[in-house]
């Protein structure tokens, strides 16, 4: 047994530890690395690709706004869809200002199943001046393979409207193209598969970067072992599945997607030159450089005036009056206003945001740092990707 003196030197380690760690923050807090992002928000599954369709179809109860008689695939359309209904109209005699023909598309998403309601876009393929108020009617919708996997119907949403009378238009947005919620119904479910013959699945990242590839292979490395994860290319990630875990594939899934990576951000400037943003990743570097940026201004203005001669209308009459008459005389005034020029000084390591920094001190204008990034651009300083909207 101990007594509680001979405890005492530990505690007194313990607590002397403590008051240093707290005492040198360096010490106690080490720097942390940037939070990381979850695999699913960085990449996902190759085999999860969404899937056009589309289809052509008939929308009925327009007031007089569809298709014209010169539609010939508009009066086919609805004599045939009359036929079905065991209605023999002659050709000659069908009339469609109250129909019109129209293309359907819809996006048939990874892992639809029968049943599911999907929306669907509509527009307008003769010559109808309005879809406000029509109804689609059944309307299969197909892929590439010409094979229907849904079918769409019912009343559309226009975002527009357009009145025409005795020539004169009021139009807004475009009323010949119309959308659907939930107007498409999907028929035939879509096989996804997520494990191919050789036991393993593949990710495929939103922006292809070698060491976010990388990154990514560490982090599942350390949660699955060595060997079951390698990089194909900048873009395709492989991920072995164990054979136990083949069965219930979910769970696996979900750890694996959970995963957290630091990905790399790639050094890039985007300017909108319309609205005047900048937006820079935090690592974009600019190298030691110096900026003078100034603005000139001319401007030239002219004014007429008329010169009337007092002679015109006197009474000598012994005069030469010949060539004297009215005539307008211009008067040019030009002025040059320099303004005073903006000069900023670098130090090396300075980042773009420092660049921004400086040039709002000094009262620049959002085009004024538009136009100093590019020609940092041009001089070589700026160590990124300039992309201009």
């Amino acid at each position: 047994m101990c007594d509680s003196n001979s405890k005492r030197p530990g505690l007194i380690r313990y607590l002397g530890l403590l008051v240093f760690c707290i005492l040198v923050p360096g010490v106690a807090l080490e720097a942390q690395p940037p939070g990381g992002v979850r695999l699913k928000d960085l990449a996902r599954l190759a085999t999860e690709t969404d899937n056009a369709v589309v289809g052509y179809g008939i929308i009925t109860g327009l007031a007089g706004t569809g298709d014209t008689a010169r539609n010939t695939a508009t009066l086919q359309s609805v004599r045939n869809m009359l036929l079905r209904f065991g209605v023999n109209v002659p050709a000659d005699k069908v009339r469609t200002r109250n129909a019109a023909a129209v293309m359907v598309t819809a996006t048939l998403p990874a892992y639809a199943q029968r049943g599911d309601k999907l929306d669907v876009n509509v527009t307008s393929l003769g010559d109808a001046r309005s879809l406000v108020g029509g109804t689609l009617m059944l309307t299969p919708l197909a892929m590439a393979d010409s094979d229907i996997y849904a079918f769409a119907q019912g009343p559309v949403s226009v975002g527009g409207f357009s009145y025409d009378l005795n020539g004169n238009l009021i139009q807004k947005n475009h009323p010949t193209a119309a959308y659907i919620t939930s107007g498409a119904t999907v028929d035939r479910s879509v096989q996804t598969v997520i494990i191919d013959a050789s036991r393993s699945i593949l990710y495929k990242l939103h922006e292809p970067d070698f060491e976010t590839a990388n990154r990514i292979v560490q982090s599942l490395t350390a949660l699955l072992g060595e060997g079951q994860v390698k990089a194909l290319d900048a873009a395709r990630v492989q991920v072995s599945v164990p054979a136990a875990q083949a069965v219930d594939i979910v769970p696996f899934l979900t750890r694996v997607e959970g995963v957290e990576v630091v990905p790399d951000t790639p050094a890039r400037v985007v300017v909108n030159e319309r609205t005047g943003t900048v937006v820079s990743g935090g690592n974009v570097v600019i190298s030691p450089i110096t900026i003078t940026h100034g603005n000139l201004n001319v401007a030239i203005s002219t004014e007429f005036f008329v010169s009337q001669p007092l002679i015109v209308g006197s009474a000598v009459v012994d005069s030469d009056l010949s060539g004297i008459g009215t005539q307008v005389v211009p008067e040019t005034t030009v002025e040059v206003t320099e303004e005073l020029p903006l000069s900023v000084a670098l130090p090396p390591g300075s980042k773009v945001a420092d660049l921004v920094t400086a040039l709002n001190k000094v009262k620049a204008t959002s085009r004024d740092i538009i136009t100093i990034l590019q020609g940092i651009k041009r001089a070589g300083a700026l160590h990124a990707e300039l992309v201009i909207q």
